[in-house]
């Protein structure tokens, strides 16, 4: 593999990228009257293929596009893998790359190495990470859209980077490439029994909301108040769907992933162990 290309900073969302997301995002939080949620969300799924049955509340009570759309789920509707060499998912979607960090790249679609110091944006730059894991998970319109611990852990920093906002469905990913490292993105720094992990959180074209879980948008690094989260506890979520990238410094005992490419997986499924 050869050497990533030097570092860049990346280039701001354009106009109509801004314009596009904002105006989706106003669209998503209009409320709708109540007589038209149920069908308006039951045809949204049907397009989608969304699991109705493990919704929590009823169609109606959710009042907009953006509340349905980061729909809770029933107790019980995603088993969190418990055992000590289980490597829980922390969200659904499709396994999209599972890479092994050399010369301090990873892997986009097809091959595409991009810098792993950039996609982390500064967080965690004392931690080596050469030999460690990196593991990317795409949500798509379909899935559910919180985040979850995978491990007990202690959110230590939470940092919002600017920066574009390209699609990152896994066809648009053939065309341009190290968009994950270009988009805007919040990148988490989690502390567990095993050592830190970086969980980021990549935007996309209509995707400009990230929350996190007791933190407030657009922090800019450690917090002050550090939280505990247990393994399944809610950590973060899309407003909007998009990409999840988990990065595992190098371990003496390394996980090893029981998912190939292309695989669905569901937030709680175990993903890997060792």
């Amino acid at each position: 593999m050869s050497p990533p290309p030097p570092s860049t900073t990346p280039p701001p969302a354009t106009p109509f990228q801004r314009a596009l997301s904002l105006g989706v995002g106003w669209l998503s939080d209009r409320r709708i009257p109540r007589p038209l949620r149920a069908p308006l969300y039951r045809a949204y799924s049907r397009a989608y293929r969304v699991e109705l049955g493990e919704v929590r509340l009823e169609l109606a009570e959710h009042p907009s596009f953006a509340s349905f759309f980061v729909r809770r789920l029933r107790d019980g509707a995603r088993p969190f893998a418990s055992g000590p060499d289980e490597f829980p998912a922390p969200c659904d979607g499709t396994v999209q790359a599972l890479d092994r960090i050399e010369r301090g790249t990873i892997l986009q679609a097809k091959g595409r190495p991009y810098s792993v110091r950039e996609l982390l944006g500064g967080v965690g730059e004392e931690v080596e990470l050469e030999g460690g894991q990196a593991w990317t998970i795409y949500l798509s319109p379909r899935d559910y859209h919180r985040v979850h611990a995978p491990l007990d852990a202690r959110l230590v920093e939470a940092r919002w980077l600017p920066g574009s906002r390209y699609s990152v469905a896994p066809k648009v990913l053939l065309a341009r490439p190290k968009v994950f490292s270009i988009n805007e993105r919040v990148v988490m720094r989690l502390e567990s029994a095993d050592g830190p992990l970086f969980l980021v959180m990549v935007g996309a074209l209509n995707v400009g909301r990230i929350r996190v879980v007791g933190v407030e948008p657009n922090a800019g690094g450690p917090l002050t108040g550090q939280r505990a989260f247990a393994r399944g506890d809610e950590l973060a979520r899309f407003e909007l769907g998009s990409t999840v990238i988990l990065v595992l410094p190098p371990q003496p005992r390394a996980w090893r992933t029981q998912l190939a490419l292309g695989a669905a997986v569901r937030m709680g499924q175990s993903f890997a162990r060792r």
